[in-house]
């Protein structure tokens, strides 16, 4: 039995696969390659055929042309009727052969016999070929295999024009394939090689572009792209936070269900640019910057937005990922903890006063002045007990007798006097459900910290709360320094505004309009009777909707 030289088994032969490109962009580079290839050699082999049969068509045009021209000749028919035609044809047809660029011309009896031939040797023998339909008179083409092999090839009868017309002779002219396809391969040599270059620079081109596709899909199959689109969706509408994605113009490319609602954006936005939605100036302002901004305080028409922009790297401007939070809720608690520790502080202090009055009242008892001590503790319960009944008879509503009471308590450790107007009420189960308590306190108790601040002490801050004619009016006024430094009376409530210095500044009165414009009211800042600053704040006793179809304030 055979058997290998080394001794093991016989080696197989090792079975080549193909395998298909994994990534998106290796696919398409294979299906455009294949699909340039394809197109290129069909149109070189399409051009490569029509050139062959105009080639051929060529050859039998010019055998045509020399056929007929022989036979025409007066000195062709009479050396026919010579005693040794080949003696005088044969040099003839020679020379015209080569002048005339074909391969043969062959002159022949009507019998077929040979008088000339390129080569001597084949003088005088029997033409290979058909020549009927050319004794018969007719002139004729085909393409045959001849003794110099297969050619295309041209019959055509000679006449003696002097005894009558009658056919002498025949005269063949041809040329052959080989020559044919000499010629065609030279023709088609310049075309070939334009085929060959564009074949090349077109697999060039569908090179450098699918690089490039494949730098974008990072090597990433159609399926692949196709679950990370699947995932994309489904994480940019899960997130509650919104998310907003900015192209390098500054127009909205992408957002989620989150953005559109912070926002507060109607319609379809993308290919918007930021500064066209609508938005506060500054918000629109930061979205619009090309540098990054982290956690920024901004508001709307109706929410506290926290704002984070990252510009898109990549070495060129591409754009810009903005996320937005809503603090609204969380700004609303916090100025409510504000109030509550204002109040708390307050409370404190009025406490320790307490103490140190009870501890007066015990000592003018052990000094046995009873009297005085009855007219102490009279007098001071008559004080607390006056602002009480006074702020409980005029206000109805628990959360804003409440909020009065405890900014009392905070005005009075500030050395300030808060003092309701003798025209405020506000009756029970006037205040619609549409108008909460915490917009109130949000409304109220901003006005009243930043009088309260403002006025100096031993001065006086005047509040009015009346509800009356579908209408709640809520003013506060101070005799403090007033709003100076602000352009117009809208400066004040621009969020980042204040008279004072420090971080966390200029909120409160922002904070303020933003309620007011919520419920369809109006607030408005002027100059009070002491001098100071004075804000008065008009809300409807009705649902916004109501107002709007009435056509009521805005």
């Amino acid at each position: 039995m055979p058997s290998s030289r080394s001794g093991g088994p016989p080696r197989t032969a090792r079975r080549v696969r193909f395998r298909w490109p994994r990534s998106l962009a290796g696919q398409l580079f294979a299906v455009q390659v294949v699909l340039v290839a394809v197109v290129v050699t069909g149109c070189a082999g399409f051009t490569y055929v029509q050139a062959g049969r105009q080639a051929e068509e060529a050859a039998r045009r010019q055998a045509t042309a020399v056929a007929t021209a022989v036979a025409d000749a007066p000195a062709v028919a009479r050396a026919v009727r010579s005693a040794d035609p080949t003696a005088v044809l044969q040099p003839y047809t020679e020379q015209l052969r080569r002048d005339a660029g074909v391969d043969f011309i062959v002159v022949m009896s009507t019998a077929g016999k040979r008088w000339t031939h390129p080569e001597p040797s084949a003088i005088g023998r029997t033409y290979l070929g058909r020549t009927a339909q050319a004794r018969a008179g007719r002139t004729f083409g085909e393409t045959h295999l001849g003794r110099l092999g297969p050619s295309v090839r041209v019959i055509t009868p000679v006449r003696d024009r002097e005894h009558g017309g009658r056919v002498v002779a025949l005269v063949s002219s041809g040329i052959t394939v080989e020559t044919i396809s000499d010629g065609l391969r030279r023709q088609v040599a310049t075309p070939a090689a334009f085929a060959a270059g564009v074949l090349a620079l077109g697999g060039l081109g569908t090179y450098l572009v699918n690089a490039r596709l494949r730098r974008h899909t990072h090597g990433m199959n159609a399926a692949e792209l196709g679950r990370l689109h699947d995932y994309h969706e489904a994480a940019l509408h899960a997130v509650r936070e919104g998310l907003l994605m900015l192209d390098g113009e500054r127009r909205v490319a992408l957002l989620n269900d989150g953005a559109r609602e912070l926002l507060g954006l109607r319609g379809d936005p993308r290919g918007r640019p930021v500064t066209g939605l609508g938005l506060p100036a500054a918000l629109a302002g930061t979205l619009a910057s090309p540098a990054p901004h982290t956690d920024e305080l901004h508001l709307t028409d109706d929410r506290v937005l926290v704002v984070n922009t990252s510009p898109v790297s990549g070495g060129e401007r591409r754009g810009t990922v903005v996320t937005l939070r809503d603090h609204t809720e969380l700004q609303a608690l916090a100025g409510e903890l504000d109030s509550v520790r204002g109040v708390t502080r307050a409370l404190r202090s009025q406490a320790h006063e307490a103490a140190n009055r009870l501890h007066t009242v015990v000592s003018l008892v052990e000094l046995g002045r009873t009297e005085e001590a009855v007219e102490f503790a009279t007098a001071e319960l008559e004080l607390a007990q006056a602002l009480t009944d006074q702020v409980v008879g005029a206000v109805a509503e628990p959360v804003l007798a409440a909020l009065l009471l405890g900014k009392a308590a905070q005005a009075n450790e500030h050395g300030v006097e808060l003092e309701l107007t003798a025209d405020s009420r506000i009756d029970d189960g006037v205040l619609p459900s549409s108008l909460p308590p915490r917009d109130l306190v949000t409304v109220l108790g901003n006005l009243l910290d930043n009088a309260i601040e403002a006025a100096p002490e031993g001065a006086r801050v005047r509040v009015t709360a009346l509800a009356d004619g579908g209408e709640l009016l809520l003013r506060v006024a101070d005799s403090g320094s007033g709003v100076r430094g602000a352009a117009d009376a809208e400066d004040v409530f621009r969020w980042g505004w204040s008279t004072k210095s420090g971080a966390g500044r200029g909120l409160g009165l922002a904070l303020v309009r933003q309620a007011v414009r919520r419920h369809g009211g109006t607030v408005r800042a002027g100059e009070a009777p002491e001098g100071g600053a004075e804000f008065t704040v008009r809300l409807p006793l009705r649902p916004v909707e109501a107002v709007t179809r009435a056509g009521g304030a805005g």
